[in-house]
């Protein structure tokens, strides 16, 4: 029997289970537990456990969406097939303007979330700023006929929306004067109310005082388009009623520009532009100093036109008489008009020295001063006819003084002897110049040694020169370093008592030539007159041998 229970209990059991298995789901392949949604108490309505995450579907549920009834999306039972668009839930009233993307604008907290359109708009070409931001959508995307507003083809200027306000303007009056239908050349998205133009970007930029000057002074026509940019329109009357000077008698231009200043009416007008800058104390003199006649196109700019009186009245050194240039600035400066400085470096005589310092009236006493000579002796002619050391005149003296003066100083002259043709050297460059030149002659004067040490020649006598008739060119034994200590080339030119056995073996030269109205002759028994016997000895047998003083010298050579 028991067998048979425990078979029957398995019938019983395994019956149900056998239903169930035959029963399909509603919800199609949808793999979750039963109890996720059902309870066991009640099978409707569903309870959702919290365990459930639709995102595991697929499709997160945020926002609204978590508080949406699951029938709301899902019309049938069958999950499985549910679509995910937004435009299966929502209707699109865009119409398709705008693309299948609802998240664009819109957000599952909110469908009419605000912020997230706003961001969206900042993408297109029209980005919302000021007052724009704060703007109900359907300001300017108005609903059509079918109801739903407009998004795509909305015109982004101004004057399409704000035609109203521009028809109404009357201060100015927009339409009258013609004003653009840019309305951001004045308005701003900020505040409408508090429109500014800006003048900056037209032809005529705004500057100095006529940023502060009301609209209508300038436009009180109420003509905006086209009015003159030319200063005389708004000034005519300060042109004509200029008196100082006369701007219509003088034939002013009427370009207020050129003298006028925005920031100020009061005249700076600007010489610098000229054919004439002012400098130095032209910029302190009042315009009728130089424009007394009333002439200020085609005034003269030498500086005479202005100065001639000052030019002709001037007498340290006259000018006319002197016949000076009537430029002016030669000496002048626009600084200062007295304290003149003539540039004599730019003359033909520079001045070096002491003329540097010399008064003009030292040279220029006679009044001369155009074609006024250059040369030394003009001024120093006193100077060369009474110097006596050496009287210049009478030694026929050059008269280029810079031969031996300078401009330092006129006393201390020197004379240069080496570009003469009897450089001095030795003792001759201390030696006085009237030593050599004691007749007064510098011209022409000998160059040869005898012309001023004859005398030196003629009283000498080791040995007598005159006597002997030795050469007077004195420098073949005598040097400019000193007169006394001659020495005569014996060695080289006939018999060598300098050097080799007879050095330092004689005292006076008439030892040997004891004849002293000859010196061609000559003895060698004075000292060897003694050693005959010796000599004959020494020479016995060699052909010609006499004891006689010419003989030993055909046979014994120079040097031996």
């Amino acid at each position: 029997m028991k067998p048979l229970f425990l078979c029957g209990i398995a019938l019983v059991l395994a019956a149900p289970l056998s239903a169930q298995d035959r029963t399909r789901s509603p919800h199609g392949s949808l793999d979750l537990a039963c109890e996720t949604c059902h309870r066991s108490d009640g099978w409707t309505p569903p309870k959702i456990s919290r365990a459930f995450d639709h995102g595991r579907a697929g499709f997160p549920l945020l926002g609204a969406h978590k508080t949406a009834s699951c029938r709301s999306c899902h019309e049938s039972l069958d999950f499985t097939g549910a679509a995910t668009t937004c435009a299966s839930c929502h209707q699109d009233v865009h119409r398709g303007e705008l693309g299948a993307d609802c998240t664009r604008c819109h957000t599952p907290r909110s469908f009419l979330d605000r912020s997230v359109m706003t961001r969206a708009h900042q993408t297109t070409r029209f980005p919302l700023e000021g007052g724009h931001l704060a703007t109900d959508c359907t300001s300017c995307h108005r609903p059509t006929d079918q109801g739903r507003m407009q998004f795509v083809a909305v015109a982004a200027e101004c004057w399409s929306c704000h035609q109203p306000q521009f028809v109404g303007a009357k201060n100015p009056d927009h339409v009258a004067s013609g004003m653009p239908r840019d309305c951001g050349s004045c308005h701003n998205t900020v505040l409408w109310g508090r429109g500014r133009f800006n003048p900056d970007g037209t032809r005529f930029p705004l500057t100095g005082a006529h940023k502060a000057t009301g609209c209508t002074e300038c436009h009180a026509s109420g003509r905006y388009q086209g009015t003159p940019l030319t200063c005389v329109e708004c000034h005519q009357g300060d042109y004509d009623r200029s008196t100082a000077p006369n701007h219509r008698q003088v034939g002013f231009a009427t370009d207020c520009a050129t003298c006028h200043a925005t920031q100020a009416w009061n005249a700076g007008f600007d010489h610098g532009k000229t054919a004439f800058p002012l400098t130095g104390g032209h910029k302190a003199t009042t315009c009728q100093q130089c424009h007394a006649d009333g002439v200020y196109r085609g005034k003269p700019t030498t500086c005479v036109s202005c100065h001639q009186a000052d030019f002709n009245t001037t007498t340290n050194p006259p000018h006319g008489p002197a016949g000076f240039s009537t430029t002016c600035t030669t000496c002048h400066s626009t600084n200062r008009w007295t304290g003149a400085v003539f540039d004599h470096g730019a003359s033909q005589f520079p001045l070096t020295g002491a003329h540097v310092a010399t008064p003009c009236s030292d040279c220029h006493a006679d009044g001369v001063y155009t074609g006024k000579p250059t040369t030394c002796i003009s001024c120093h002619q006193t100077d060369y006819n009474t110097a006596n050391n050496p009287p210049h005149g009478p030694a026929g003296f050059s008269t280029t003084c810079t031969a031996c003066h300078t401009t330092i100083t006129w006393t201390g002259a020197t004379f240069n002897h080496g570009a003469t043709q009897f450089p001095l050297t030795g003792a001759h460059t201390t030696t006085p110049c009237a030593a050599c030149h004691v007749n007064g002659l510098y011209n022409g004067t000998p160059t040869t040694c005898v012309s001023c040490h004859q005398a030196d020649y003629n009283q000498t006598t080791n040995p007598n020169h005159q006597a002997s008739s030795f050469s007077t060119d004195c420098a073949t034994c005598h040097t400019s370093t000193t007169w006394l200590g001659a020495t005569f080339n014996h060695d080289g030119n006939f018999f060598p008592i300098y050097s080799g056995k007879h050095n330092n073996k004689w005292s006076t030269c008439s030892e040997c030539h004891q004849v002293p109205t000859d010196y061609a002759q000559f003895t060698c028994l004075t000292c060897h007159e003694h050693n005959k016997t010796k000599m004959d000895a020494d020479h016995r047998g060699r052909s010609g041998y006499a004891y006689v003083s010419t003989e030993c010298l055909r046979c014994h050579p120079r040097g031996s």
